[in-house]
C-alpha cells in the first residue's frame, strides 16, 4: 500500500500495442476499442507485407512525373494490350449494390452527419477519410467509433443545441462505403517498426478488423465491406490494394471475392490504366468512378511543364469539352464491357434555402448534369447534400424505367464497331453530301461514285494494295478504237 507521503505520478493510461507498434495520439477509451493489439497486430501486418510495394509505387509515380516534364505524354501501355483488348470481365455484382442510381458523400466524423447521410435517401453513403475529412487524431479515430457502431446499427446522437433531439437510423439506410486515405499520405500518430504506418492501411485495416462480420451479415448480404479507392494512377497501385483485399480476406476466413471496391478515376495517368486497374482487382471490383474535379487537377498538375496544355478559369472546364466527355465515354465503355457500375461525378451545388428562384436554378443545373450523364451511359452519380437526392433520383429513375442499372443495356452501346454495312452506309451518306454540293452532272462527270467504290474495296479488302492508284488506274485506261478498260 503506498504510503500518505508517496508523490509518484500515477500511470497515465496507454495502448495495448503489439510488438513494433508504437501510437503517439491521445488515449482515450473510446479509441481504445478500436486500437486493441488485435486491431493493430492486424494493420502492422498489412503494412509489413506491402510497404515495400508501396514505396516502389510511389516511385515510379515522381519517375513517369519527370518523363512528363520532359516532353513525355500519358499514353496506353503497349505491353498490356492484351489486357485492353482481351473477352473478360469482372466478378458479378453483389445483389445488395445493383442500384447506386445515387450515392451521397461526406466525412465519417461528426456522428450526426454520418446517421443523416445513412438516412438521406441515398442508395449508398461513402463514409471519407479522404477529402472530406482532415486526418488529425481525433477525426480519424472517431470516425472509426463512427462506423463501428453505423454498421452495428447502434449509432445515435443526442442534439444539446436542439432541445435533446435523438438522432438515430432509419429502418431503411444507405449502404455503406468507406473511402480511405490514398497511397500517398501517411498516420504519423501510427508507428510501425519505427516509422509512419501508411495512412490508408490504418484507416482500412481498423474498419474491416472490427466491422466485416456484422457488414456481411446485414448491409452486404454475404458480401463487403465496400470501398472507394482514390487518387491511383497506375494497375501496379490496383494490384496492390487487390492483394491487401485477399490478405484480409485470409485472415478473416471469408470468401475470396467478398470485399468490392470502386475506383476513382481522378487521375490523368489513370484513363489509360482503366482496364488494368479493372483486370487487376476483376475479383473485388465495383466499377469506376468520374472523379472530374481532382481530374482537372490533375491534368494540371501532369502538365504543369507544358505551357501548351494551360486550361481556362475552372468555371470554363465543364463536361462538355471534349477531353472531359472523351474521358467520361471511354470510363463508361469500359466498365459496362467489363460488367461493372459506371458512376457520374460529383454534383456540387449546394440547395439555398433562403432564396426559391436560386434554389431552383440550382437545382436546374443538377438536373440538366444528371441528364447528360444518365443519357451518356452511367449507372449512378454523386450528391454533396441530402437536398439534391430527390431531383437527382428523380433523373435516373425516370430514364431507367425501373432498372437498377444500365450495365446489360449499354454493354455494347457506347462504342462503335466498323463492319463493311458500316462503311459502306458511311461512304453512301458523304457521297450524297458531296453530290448536293458539287450538282449532278459534276458528281457523275468527276466519276465519284466510282471513287467511293474503290475507296471500300481497299478498306475491306483482306490485305491492303501497295498502291491504291493501281486500283483506280483500271478505270481511266482506254484502248482505242475497241479499247476496254484495262485490269492491271
Amino acid at each position: 500500500m503506498p504510503s500518505l507521503h508517496d508523490t509518484t505520478p500515477a500511470m497515465a493510461p496507454s495502448y495495448d500495442t503489439p510488438e513494433g507498434v508504437d501510437i503517439r495520439g491521445r488515449y482515450d477509451p473510446e479509441f481504445a476499442a478500436i486500437l486493441t493489439r488485435d486491431a493493430l497486430a492486424f494493420v502492422a501486418g498489412l503494412q509489413r507485407e506491402f510497404r515495400g510495394p508501396v514505396r516502389y509505387a510511389m516511385e515510379r509515380r515522381r519517375e513517369a512525373q519527370r518523363r512528363y516534364d520532359a516532353g513525355e505524354l500519358p499514353r496506353f501501355d503497349p505491353s498490356t494490350r492484351f489486357v485492353r483488348e482481351g473477352d473478360w470481365a469482372c466478378a458479378p455484382v453483389p445483389p445488395a449494390i445493383a442500384d447506386r442510381t445515387v450515392e451521397i458523400t461526406g466525412p465519417a466524423d461528426p456522428r450526426k452527419m454520418v446517421i443523416n447521410a445513412l438516412n438521406s435517401g441515398a442508395k449508398v453513403f461513402m463514409a471519407d477519410f479522404e477529402d472530406a475529412l482532415a486526418p488529425t487524431w481525433e477525426n480519424l479515430m472517431r470516425g472509426q467509433v463512427n462506423l463501428r457502431y453505423a454498421v452495428a446499427g447502434t449509432i445515435s446522437f443526442r442534439d444539446a443545441a436542439r432541445g435533446g433531439r435523438v438522432y438515430k437510423l432509419d429502418e431503411r439506410t444507405a449502404k455503406l462505403f468507406v473511402r480511405p486515405r490514398g497511397w500517398h499520405l501517411p498516420e504519423a500518430h501510427v508507428l510501425i517498426d519505427g516509422e509512419p504506418a501508411i495512412g490508408c492501411l490504418v484507416d482500412f485495416g481498423l474498419y474491416f478488423f472490427h466491422s466485416h462480420a456484422a457488414f456481411r451479415a446485414g448491409q452486404g448480404a454475404g458480401f463487403g465491406p465496400f470501398f472507394y479507392l482514390p487518387k491511383m494512377e497506375h494497375s501496379r497501385e490496383a494490384r496492390i490494394w487487390n492483394g491487401v483485399f485477399e490478405r484480409a480476406e485470409r485472415v478473416a476466413g471469408i470468401e475470396r471475392g467478398s470485399i468490392r471496391a470502386t475506383v476513382l478515376v481522378e487521375t490523368l495517368p489513370a484513363v489509360f490504366q482503366m482496364d488494368e486497374i479493372l483486370h487487376e482487382l476483376r475479383d473485388h471490383s465495383a466499377g469506376l468512378n468520374c472523379g472530374r474535379w481532382d481530374y482537372i487537377f490533375s491534368y494540371v498538375k501532369t502538365f504543369r511543364a507544358h505551357p501548351d496544355r494551360l486550361l481556362p478559369d475552372r468555371a470554363l472546364v465543364g463536361m462538355a469539352q471534349h477531353f472531359m466527355r472523351s474521358y467520361s465515354h471511354l470510363l463508361i465503355r469500359t466498365c459496362h464491357r467489363r460488367r461493372v457500375h459506371a458512376m457520374g461525378g460529383m454534383a456540387a451545388q449546394i440547395p439555398i434555402k433562403d432564396d426559391a428562384a436560386a434554389n431552383e436554378a440550382a437545382l436546374e443545373l443538377v438536373r440538366r448534369d444528371k441528364l447528360r450523364e444518365v443519357r451518356a451511359g452511367h449507372d449512378g452519380t454523386w450528391a454533396a447534400h441530402p437536398g439534391l437526392i430527390p431531383a437527382i433520383r428523380e433523373v435516373f429513375e425516370g430514364h431507367l424505367g425501373g432498372k437498377s442499372n444500365q450495365i446489360d443495356a449499354a454493354a455494347g452501346g457506347v462504342a462503335v464497331r466498323a463492319t463493311p454495312e458500316l462503311l459502306a452506309r458511311v461512304v453512301e451518306e458523304e457521297m450524297a453530301r458531296v453530290q448536293a454540293e458539287v450538282g449532278a452532272e459534276r458528281f457523275r462527270r468527276g466519276r465519284y461514285a466510282e471513287a467511293g467504290r474503290v475507296f471500300i474495296r481497299q478498306c475491306v479488302a483482306p490485305e491492303l494494295d501497295d498502291f491504291l492508284t493501281l486500283d483506280a488506274y483500271g478505270l481511266i485506261v482506254v484502248h482505242h478504237p475497241r479499247g476496254t478498260p484495262s485490269k492491271l
